[in-house]
């Protein structure tokens, strides 16, 4: 499955990176919203994972956009945000899974069945 990362900080994300690779997944790295929105428009992929701390724009904001821009792309969202917090400011955004900052291989692995479950 074709998994897109928007981060500022891919260093930071290598380990998750190389846990969704692992799995048979091509894995693509963005380093703004921007460059996130012009490669879900060209070539959606099944899904978008956003860091937090993106040059260009806020994680719910550009989840927002994806959906807009085609809705069928699932997310999920790197965050430091605690889960109320989180489901505030992703409420109504369809968001798959709250990412822990950062991410590792076991969370790729979780969210790899959480796309299972709902596929």
């Amino acid at each position: 499955m074709d998994i897109l990362i928007a981060t500022p900080r891919p260093e930071a994300l290598a380990g998750f990176r190389q846990g969704l690779a692992d799995a048979g997944n091509t894995v693509q790295v963005v380093a703004s919203g921007e460059e996130a929105a012009v490669r879900v428009a060209a070539a959606p992929p099944k899904l978008c994972v956003v860091d937090a701390g993106l040059p260009d724009t806020d994680a719910f904001a550009l989840v927002a956009r994806l959906m807009a821009i085609n809705a069928l792309v699932d997310t999920a969202v790197v965050s430091e945000l605690a889960a109320a917090a989180f489901h505030e400011a992703g409420e109504g955004l369809g968001i798959l899974m709250r990412l822990p900052s950062p991410p590792g291989p076991a969370q790729a692995g979780e969210l790899l069945d959480a796309l299972r479950v709902i596929a």
